[in-house]
């Protein structure tokens, strides 16, 4: 059967639109400053392993890479971001490419998504979902290659890049899930009738092997990670998941990915890639029935919105072209005022709050050195004595990384905490029996009963009045450990 071709690439534009985001991220990448993600990923990066308790190895090794290259700072960190949102915007082009987008479809398929919320907020900063945004669109990019040529060999393609993404995050099983469904039920069957198709899984399984032998090895904990983040989550996630999709992409977009999802359908021509349109609906019903984040299924909108560029373009050509190209424009605009607003450090951080509602994590990088130096402030208040034999417990990631970064240039010694991987980098010495100086995001009865006496001494404060997550933390005073810390440590184990 006889598959279409494609039109040139527009190289120049595209890769000039790129440039332009990556420059904007970098000018903006050393505002408020790191994410409490990102502190973890700095300290899992120093602790180097196939795997971790909630995640492969794949991003903070990138994250010890990116700051010993480029500087152990908030910019230099994000350095590998911006690249991967820079990549994120040539491959969004590539797939309408593979539609049959002309130069300036393809031109404005990159130019949507590089007004995208959810492409700029990954990119500005290092997280597992930005290097799985890129990995989804380079096997969507491949998976469409596969579907409209019908060549087998894509398949290598695609299970070199499945394995990579594995190794940075197992959610790319999804779209993977979703689009072999809707190849099964709307065809065509013959792209699995090949021996090539067996050839790809084993190459994703050679390079994904290390870290599933590690969650094997101990105990598959990020499947309870996954299971309590549902369960804490599952129901809101739920509830917010069609309005957070619109917001967090941004709703000038709908009508674009909208008409790419029509267009994939109804076009005789690319019938064959039906499956594509088809994969969104069906990757919707399996985030919602497990309770997944409304993100998760993000990227596969990005592919419809590379699907609809072509449509665009016919629309702003019939007819009352002046008008629409103005109205087209508006939209630019505003997408780009909203999408910069929400995702990116613009704002004061005093007005942090306003964009909360929609985008949490930009509050979670505001407040970290003043965290630290509160803690500071009440450990100096303890007897040099007592400070021999004293415990700093945090009671979450966050606070754990805050205080390895900033806790040495203010005398802090090295914290404890049993959340995810931190349990396992250190536990207290036995001999360590005095007072604990507990951080607690609200007094815990459940944490406090595993040590004596607690009176609160301080209060976090970030001096924004961000509303974020540590924002009216408590600072705990134990008397100590009920029991050794050996015999305790795993009763302080958290996976989520």
């Amino acid at each position: 059967m006889t598959r279409p071709s494609v039109p040139g690439f527009a190289t120049v534009p595209v890769l000039v639109l790129a440039a332009g985001v990556a420059a904007v991220l970098t000018a903006l990448s050393g505002r408020y400053g790191y994410h409490r993600d990102e502190l973890y990923f700095l300290v899992a990066g120093d602790h180097l392993a196939w795997g971790y308790v909630d995640q492969p190895p794949f991003t903070p090794l990138l994250a010890r890479l990116s700051t010993a290259v480029f500087g152990d700072t908030p910019a230099g960190l994000r350095v590998v971001a911006t690249l991967a949102a820079a990549a994120t915007i040539v491959v969004v082009a590539l797939i309408a490419r593979e539609f049959g987008a002309e130069r300036r479809a393809q031109v404005l398929a990159a130019g949507c998504t590089a007004l995208a919320g959810f492409v700029l907020g990954v990119g500005h900063m290092v997280s597992t979902a930005t290097f799985d945004l890129l990995g989804w669109m380079l096997i969507g990019l491949f998976a469409i290659r596969l579907l409209r040529t019908g060549e087998g060999r894509w398949w290598l393609a695609l299970g070199l890049t499945t394995g990579i993404a594995l190794e940075n995050k197992y959610l790319v099983v999804l779209p993977l899930a979703a689009l072999l469904i809707a190849v099964v039920a709307v065809g065509p069957r013959s792209v699995l009738k090949t021996w090539w198709l067996p050839a790809g899984i084993a190459v994703a399984a050679v390079i994904a092997a290390p870290n599933l032998i590690w969650q094997a090895a101990n105990g598959w904990p990020q499947l309870t990670v996954a299971g309590g983040i549902s369960a804490d989550d599952g129901t809101e996630n739920r509830i917010m998941f069609v309005p957070l999709q619109i917001a967090q992409l941004s709703p000038f977009l709908v009508p674009i990915w909208v008409a790419g999802f029509l267009h994939l359908w109804r076009t005789p021509s690319l019938r064959w890639s039906r499956p594509v349109a088809l994969a969104y609906p069906v990757l919707c019903v399996i985030v919602l029935a497990t309770g997944g984040k409304p993100y998760y299924a993000l990227p596969l909108l990005l592919i419809l919105v590379a699907a609809g560029a072509q449509p665009t373009i016919g629309w702003l050509n019939r007819g009352r072209t002046q008008a629409r190209r103005t109205a087209l424009g508006a939209a630019a605009v505003l997408t780009a005022i909203t999408s910069a607003a929400f995702t990116l450090p613009v704002l004061p951080a005093s007005a942090v709050n306003f964009v909360l509602p929609i985008n949490a994590e930009q509050g979670e990088q505001i407040g970290w050195p003043e965290l630290v130096s509160t803690v500071a402030q009440t450990w100096n208040q303890l007897p040099e004595s007592e400070q021999q034999t004293a415990v700093l417990f945090a009671t979450n990631y966050g606070q754990a990384g805050a205080l390895i970064k900033y806790g040495p240039a203010e005398g802090l010694p090295r914290p404890y905490s049993g959340h995810m991987s931190f349990a396992d980098w250190a536990v207290p010495p036995d001999d360590k029996t005095g007072p604990v100086l507990l951080l607690l995001q609200e007094r815990s009865p459940g944490y406090e009963a595993h040590f004596g006496t607690c009176t609160p001494v301080a209060e976090i404060a970030n001096g924004q009045d961000v509303d974020n997550q540590e924002q009216g933390s408590v600072i705990v005073r134990c008397t100590g450990p009920t029991k050794p810390w050996s015999a305790l440590w795993p009763e302080l184990r958290r996976y989520y």
